[in-house]
């Protein structure tokens, strides 16, 4: 069989074949080892992480190209195919978070907490080239340039956690939640209708999504609501990677615990316990593996080169400035506008108006970093 192997050309061992191995061995292990401790919806969050993550990364679904692409040149289709992704959540969680107890979500004070932080999320997004969610499936499948702003998005949260309780004393409207204006009812109609007008406008600018994108986006939203039902919260990504550069920073000696953010109850149990133990950070463990098994099966994670230095540069500012701005602004795209909108929360949808002049901002530097404008 190795003759043959190599009379084709095609070595039995190669770099793809290795990373398949490597990532589905530790995504087996690590769901194992939920499974020994009975941590079964933990497990269920696994298996629709790793799921994500290979959905995003075979059709290629994303953010922050979309709201490029409706500033730049006028096309609303990719956003509108991210929108379908929070309609079709929203069909499922609103519903149960105002119905059933247990389960919830984050109803944010819109401010200027969140209005800056997204239009910083927006700079940074365009710099390094992927929001939340796009961070974390192309890093798994082996984006250099992601790689890059990876850990910078860890870095830039960890600095946003600093800064949260000092912003959180700037003015601010109370939270506006649909769901306790209308009843849950007239919450989930009202949560829908503006989404879907938003949806309708997006899509009446041409070109409409194309059937690939809506298909990707229905799957990513009953994903997204599968592992609210698990969770009892909206999927989020930010918080788990603002854990990581926590525990990156208490590894080198910094007394992380000394500071108010991580001295409230959820981050202070996040801190003290593994990584495996906070949700958005098992689902990103997860999503970076499901990412990575899906690229090495289709022979593209060797397929990607290093940018060159301008781009190194963009993607750690963009990864520093997307982790800051989304701590502040209670998430990115994924938990603060998916998320928030899923919930009835207008702080979702003034996310979302934030994002873009922000972006318009980033765009205008991406040549600095070798990116194209548009």
């Amino acid at each position: 069989m190795s003759g043959a192997s190599l009379a084709l050309g095609r070595p039995l061992i190669t770099r793809d074949r290795l990373v398949l191995a490597a990532a589905a061995l530790v995504w087996l292990a690590i769901g194992l080892d939920l499974a020994r401790a009975g941590a079964w919806s933990s497990l269920g969050l696994h298996v629709i992480a790793a799921s994500l993550g290979a959905v995003f990364l075979i059709t290629g679904f994303g953010y922050t190209g979309a709201i490029r692409k409706l500033i730049g040149a006028g096309e609303g289709a990719g956003l509108a195919a991210g929108l379908v992704v929070a309609l079709v959540a929203t069909a499922v969680i609103l519903p149960v978070a105002g119905l059933v107890e247990g389960y919830g979500g984050t109803v944010a004070p819109i401010g200027l907490p969140v209005i800056g932080g997204a239009a910083l999320f927006g700079v940074g997004m365009q710099w390094a080239n992927g929001c939340g969610s796009g961070t974390l499936y192309a890093a798994g499948g082996g984006s250099r340039r992601l790689w890059v702003a990876l850990p910078f998005f860890c870095a830039g949260g960890l600095i946003g956690s600093l800064l949260l309780p000092s912003a959180l004393a700037l003015p601010s409207l109370t939270g506006v939640s649909l769901p306790d204006l209308l009843g849950v009812w007239g919450g989930l109609a009202g949560t829908l209708a503006l989404t879907a007008g938003l949806v309708g406008w997006l899509w009446r600018m041409g070109p409409a999504p194309r059937p690939a994108q809506l298909r990707a986006a229905v799957l990513i939203g009953l994903l997204a609501a599968a592992a609210f039902l698990l969770s009892g919260q909206p999927w989020g990504i930010t918080m788990g990677l603002t854990i990581w550069g926590a525990k990156a920073a208490a590894a080198l000696g910094v007394d992380i615990g000394h500071f108010t953010f991580w001295q409230w109850d959820g981050p202070a149990a996040a801190l003290s316990g593994s990584v495996l133990d906070q949700d958005s950070s098992l689902m990103d463990i997860g999503m970076l593996l499901g990412a990575a098994m899906a690229s090495a099966a289709r022979g593209g994670f060797t397929a990607q080169g290093w940018p060159p230095a301008r781009g190194i540069v963009g993607a750690a500012l963009g990864g520093l400035l997307m982790g800051i701005g989304a701590r502040l602004s209670y998430g990115c795209n994924i938990g603060a506008m998916v998320g928030g909108i899923s919930v009835g929360s207008l702080h979702g949808f003034v996310w979302l108006a934030a994002v873009i002049p922000g972006s318009w901002l980033g765009m205008q530097a991406r040549p600095w970093f070798g990116l194209s404008r548009i």
